[in-house]
């Protein structure tokens, strides 16, 4: 089994992009009630992610009321532990990758962002995978 079967597409998927402000970029992931999400260039290739941690570490001991609004997001971008996974990615990868973080993003060969699996999806394959084991 591969990604393809487990993708949320990109036309469904909240994300920011780069040049968006830290104000954007927190009220986006309020909006949808997610702790991460993914970072996206305007051209559409994968950025890398951020966390409520990272607004928030970069926020904190700010003096400037208007930093949030002046600030970036690709200015607080951290990419450890978040790196995609290419389309053809098998269930392994996937597994390791949501060992660590609520999703993984996906992209194509030209790294262009195509949409997200999420750790539940993961962890519904595995559940139903041993179940049927049990069975047997």
């Amino acid at each position: 089994m591969n990604v393809a079967f487990f993708i949320k597409p990109k036309s469904v998927t909240a994300f920011v992009y780069e040049d968006n402000t830290l104000r954007q970029g927190l009220e986006k992931m309020r909006h949808h009630g997610y702790s991460a999400i993914p970072v996206l260039t305007r051209d559409g290739k994968y950025a890398g992610s951020v966390s409520e941690g990272d607004f928030l570490w970069a926020i904190y001991g700010k003096e400037d009321a208007r930093y949030e609004e002046k600030t970036k997001v690709r200015e607080i971008l951290k990419r450890e532990n978040r790196d995609p996974v290419r389309i053809t990615a098998g269930m392994d990868d996937l597994l390791h990758k949501v060992m660590t973080q609520n999703y993984v993003s996906v992209v194509d060969d030209s790294d262009s962002f195509i949409g997200i699996v999420t750790r539940r999806d993961i962890m519904r394959y595995y559940y139903e995978k041993i179940k049927k084991l049990e069975e047997e």
